[in-house]
């Protein structure tokens, strides 16, 4: 099947479907780690594969589920990362750089940690300092894979809130796989449903769920959804 889709700047939109629908491919296509099998991935209308390295990285940031590979560095080192794209690997932080890097993690609530080793910090402290590291970059578009995954319920909840708010007030362009369904519909912009032949349907949530498009793929006898609080539940 083919699909155009645009995002526009201000929305948050959550890819959701069942594990291998393809939502992660789909997510590190759009972001360039990967060839496209078939289609163009544009922004500003331009062919992201027509970008160099340099170019891209000052327009999209990418917040893995996977961090666990960075150690020996403190939340402000790491949110300091993010400035690379203007300072280079080995560039050292003026101190404009410094001050978005404070004012990063100071968005997310968490600059009292900036000294903190970055594997002393809890998931979701974490997980925040990733988050300031992509806003660090200065980029329009934000792709998060699973940014809610290995949270606690409070803290998913809190991750989908500042992501909701980055989006609404910077004017951030946020693409999300989330396998949180309920949080999705109750706080994305858009949704893009993948179903497990990757086929996409796209929608607001309100959309979806009076079409009962999302009933469609997830209920059966032992699931019933909740149409006025937009969760599902056990029967």
């Amino acid at each position: 099947a083919h699909y155009q889709e645009e995002v526009a700047k201000g929305d948050t939109i959550a890819i959701v479907g069942a594990s291998g629908a393809g939502k992660s491919t789909l997510l590190r296509t759009i972001a360039g780690f990967q060839t496209a099998i078939s289609g163009e991935v544009c922004i500003a209308d331009k062919d992201i594969t027509t970008y160099s390295s340099a170019q891209l990285s000052q327009l999209i940031s990418i917040v893995l589920t996977d961090n666990t590979q960075i150690h020996n560095l403190s939340a402000f080192d790491v949110v300091a990362m993010g400035r690379m794209p203007y300072t280079g690997f080995w560039g050292r932080l003026r101190e404009e750089d410094k001050r978005i890097v404070n004012e990063c993690l100071d968005m997310v609530g968490v600059k009292h940690l900036s000294a903190q080793m970055i594997e002393t910090l809890s998931d979701g402290e974490r997980q925040k300092t990733m988050i300031a590291k992509a806003i660090a970059q200065q980029t329009p578009v934000i792709l998060l894979d699973e940014p809610t995954a290995f949270l606690y319920y409070p803290n998913k909840v809190n991750t989908m809130l500042l992501l909701r708010r980055l989006a609404h007030d910077m004017k951030k362009t946020i693409l999300l796989s989330i396998h949180d369904i309920d949080l999705a519909l109750q706080m994305a912009d858009n949704i893009w449903l993948m179903n497990s032949h990757s086929q996409l349907t796209v929608g607001t949530p309100i959309q979806l769920c009076e079409q009962e498009i999302i009933q469609k793929e997830i209920c059966n006898e032992h699931i019933e959804f909740d149409a006025v609080r937009r969760t599902f539940q056990a029967k």
